[in-house]
């Protein structure tokens, strides 16, 4: 019996041998992307030194009350749960505001961010809205090394900034890797500095791609699910090659902390942008010099485009790239310097990143048929002009001019009185709209009184009984809805599509 026991022992073991690599065994037939990634660790250990916590210091006026917070574009769809976590909460006011009303001494206010070293040189990028307006710009490094920075350049429409530092002992810097390349479910790791807790790793999956929230111009944001949150701004996006791919820059929050709904700009967009503010201290972004539109539906029946899709010319800048180009009002462009255009969005973007004075080929529709003109790209301005719709003038009480009615509206010949009184541009040739039946079609797509008809299905009228004439013909060719061009009081064009019954 004595004897047994050891050989017993033995046997134990080589059964625990066996189901150890049996385990292993199991474990390794799963695939990595079912357990999780393995590497989070390395990589943070890697990168972590590249990642800055930004302290900005400004003196602000005390005017009583809390002071103004950042708002949505009107008519976001997150207008109401969208919070930009990177609010710099200054000045708040004690409980129940200042109510004295009285002008108080200017006083200093401070806010935090995150940034990430992307030369060694001592080149950090973040996000505009971390800095803006800052009297002091300093960047506390991951061993708590303070050092002074000073802006090179921001821009505003993609909310990027770039600083630069002088390094007080080498630094290590990361690259950029290809957010194209980014697929739904990848694991992407985010390190910041949410609520002042400097070097903060959390990891989760790209959760959407091209995400637009109606926050900017080129909105095109990777969206994850990795934890982050106030002070995360500016903060890298990293996959698991260790590249940034992103700058985390937003949440939808209505709370206010991480409901696992985060936002980045994508990598290919900051780089263009940071090699701009680097080499020029600017922007300098391709124009085509058009106003575009959606391709609904309706419009892409009426100018018969199949499927629905590109950006259609409402309008053309006299001085733009595109009217020697000979591109006109009502063609729709599907390509752009051989990429396929879906959307207004696609086109506002690849115009954008695209060289200016470069040529290129733009394939549009134009009554149905391809075309392509060539265009040499000009520039962008930022300080162009935000044009504004012109104030619809009130109905007086005076005599009515003589109409006749068609798809809901009042229509009437565009007289010098009818100019007067709604403000019209001498410009504006066409067919007035003096009213509009509330419940039609046309009060949906917004027409108004003082709305001026240029063209139905892209051809020019200039009476009512022009309007009349065409739109019977549609419903006899079997049209379901008929294409209109219309411009406001100071000539700004738009195409509406209105059903025909």
């Amino acid at each position: 019996m004595t004897g047994a026991r050891p050989a017993l022992k033995s046997r134990l073991r080589l059964m625990g041998i066996a189901i150890s690599l049996g385990a292993a065994s199991m474990l390794a037939s799963v695939p990595a992307s079912a357990r999780g990634p393995d590497g989070i660790a390395d990589i943070a250990e890697k990168v972590i030194d590249s990642v800055v916590n930004i302290s900005t210091s400004q003196s602000v006026e005390a005017k009583g009350g809390r002071d103004t917070m950042p708002q949505l574009p009107p008519g976001s769809p997150f207008e109401e749960f969208f919070d930009d976590f990177f609010k710099n909460r200054r000045g708040a006011v004690p409980k129940g505001g200042d109510k004295s009303g009285e002008m108080q001494p200017p006083r200093k206010t401070n806010s935090l961010g995150s940034g990430f070293i992307v030369d060694a040189a001592g080149v950090v990028v973040t996000n505009n809205h971390v800095i803006a307006d800052a009297d002091e710009i300093n960047l506390i490094m991951n061993d708590g090394t303070k050092i002074r920075a000073e802006l090179v350049g921001v821009d505003k429409k993609t909310d990027i900034a770039v600083l630069k530092f002088k390094p007080v002992k080498p630094v290590t810097a990361v690259k950029f890797g290809d957010s194209d390349k980014l697929r739904l479910g990848e694991w992407v790791i985010a390190i910041g500095n949410p609520f002042s807790l400097g070097g903060s790793v959390t990891a989760g999956i790209v959760s959407a791609r091209n995400r637009d929230i109606s926050q900017g111009p080129y909105d095109s944001y990777i969206q994850t699910d990795a934890s982050i949150n106030r002070g995360n701004s500016g903060g890298p996006l990293f996959n698991l090659e260790g590249e940034v791919v992103g700058v985390n820059t937003l949440i939808i929050s209505p709370t206010g902390g991480s409901i696992g709904l985060g936002f980045a700009v994508p990598s290919k967009t900051v780089a263009t942008v940071v090699d701009q503010l680097r080499q020029f201290g600017e922007l300098r972004r391709g124009w085509l010099g058009v106003r575009i539109q959606q391709v609904t539906e309706e419009i892409a029946e009426s100018l018969n485009i199949k499927p629905a899709r590109g950006a259609l010319v409402a309008g053309i800048d006299d001085k733009g790239p595109a009217k020697p180009a000979g591109i006109e009002p009502g063609d729709v462009v599907v390509k752009f310097d051989g990429k396929d255009v879906k959307d207004p969005k696609d086109l506002s973007r690849v115009v954008a990143d695209t060289a200016v004075g470069k040529e290129v080929d733009v394939v549009i529709i134009r009554k149905g048929n391809e075309e392509t003109r060539k265009v040499t790209l000009g520039r962008l301005e930022d300080t162009e002009k935000v044009q504004q719709a012109a104030a619809k003038a009130k109905e007086d009480p005076v005599e009515k001019p003589v109409t006749q009615k068609a798809l809901g509206l009042d229509l009437a010949a565009l007289s010098k009185d009818l100019r007067t009184k709604y403000k019209i541009k001498e410009s504006v040739k066409g067919v007035i709209i003096t009213g509009v039946d509330g419940s039609s079609d046309a009060a949906d797509k917004r027409l108004s009184a003082g709305d001026v008809i240029v063209e139905v299905a892209q051809e020019a009228v200039a009476s009512a009984a022009d309007i009349k004439k065409r739109v019977d013909q549609l419903k006899k060719d079997g049209k379901k809805s008929v294409l209109l061009l219309v411009s406001n009081a100071e000539g700004e064009l738009r195409f509406v599509a209105l059903g025909v019954q």
